[in-house]
């Protein structure tokens, strides 16, 4: 907005172009040229299109020849998807001792790793206790060795700091948490692909089954007609005699 006057993000459509002259583009991309503003919506109009300014501070404004309503919804479906693959990476914490013991070491370590997997951040920290706060660098080594044996997954972000009488460092995870969304869906795809496929194929063969069921029962509709008809002569023949 400035001096009073509100600038619109959305582009000039059809009468809204004003200028006496385009560019045109088609609407597979073809250059048709510069023509007078009035031949091109006419031109519009005759395809059942809008013309739509793309640039407009071009000399002479290009514009092109689109479904405008359905490039909009195609917009709004790009920009869903483009949210939807965003990155919403959460950071998760966890909290060691100094003195901890190898088993206990693992567990945490293995919740950092499943952390890490899921393409979430990782706070460590170390809780110091009274003597330890003089001696941090063991706190320091304790979130190296760990950063070492998650290396395959997360790298530091932020190396480890004392932050009073705690040891902070910041783990992150090699891989996007979009890559482990994409996979999930395309697993999610495949498996709705499959299963569509297993219930049209039971369909089929159903199908199938009622085609071969309706057959035999027609064949014996015709036998038992057939039957009928020569039972009849016979007794007709009888009669006769």
């Amino acid at each position: 907005m400035g001096n009073g006057v509100i600038i619109s993000a959305e582009p000039r459509i059809n009468e809204e172009i004003r200028v006496p002259q385009v560019r045109l583009i088609g609407p597979k991309g073809e250059q048709v040229g510069v023509i007078a503003t009035s031949v091109a919506l006419n031109l519009a109009r005759e395809a059942s299109l809008d013309l739509v300014e793309v640039a407009p501070n071009a000399k002479p404004p290009v514009a092109k020849l689109i479904d405008y309503g359905k490039y909009k919804y195609n917009e709004k479906i790009k920009a869903r998807e483009a949210r939807r693959n965003q990155s919403t990476a959460e950071i998760k914490e966890i909290r060691f001792r100094l003195k901890i013991d190898d088993h206990d070491f693992d567990v945490k370590k293995g919740h950092v790793e499943r952390f890490l997997s899921g393409g979430d951040k990782v706070k460590v920290t170390i809780m110091l206790r009274g003597r330890e706060q003089s001696r941090p660098i063991g706190g320091v080594e304790l979130l190296r060795r760990l950063a070492d044996e998650v290396s395959e997954l997360g790298t530091i972000e932020s190396q480890p700091r004392q932050d009073g009488r705690n040891i902070i460092m910041v783990l992150a995870p090699k891989g996007k948490k979009v890559h482990t969304q994409s996979e999930q869906r395309r697993r999610g795809a495949s498996a709705h692909a499959e299963r569509q496929a297993r219930q049209a194929a039971r369909l089929a063969a159903k199908k199938e089954a009622q085609a071969e069921a309706a057959a035999v029962a027609s064949a014996e509709l015709k036998n038992s007609s057939s039957k009928n008809t020569t039972h009849k002569e016979g007794s007709n023949a009888e009669d006769e005699k």
